[in-house]
């Protein structure tokens, strides 16, 4: 078992979701739900598939996890990409 709070990539992760919920807490509120629902899901999945892989038992479970997470990091990056008009 390894330890998430340690590893840079969970901390610049959870960095950038507490940097999403404060840009889209302050987004009007027409505009708030849709696609920002999509970035906040795809946003949290990164830290916390991270922090799952730390917590199973075996190093194809962690790197599995991992993958997922940059699963997520792609569905953000499109997501923050997609077009809104």
């Amino acid at each position: 078992m390894k330890d998430f709070r340690s590893l840079l990539v969970w901390n610049k992760s959870h960095q950038r979701v507490l940097g999403i919920y404060r840009l889209i807490g302050a987004f009007p509120k027409e505009v708030r739900y849709g696609l920002s629902d999509q970035i906040r899901r795809a946003a949290v999945c990164i830290p916390a598939n991270i922090a799952e892989g730390c917590g199973r038992g075996s190093d194809a479970d962690f790197a599995r996890l991992l993958q997922m997470a940059m699963g997520s990091a792609s569905e953000l990056e499109l997501s923050c990409c997609w077009p809104t008009t």
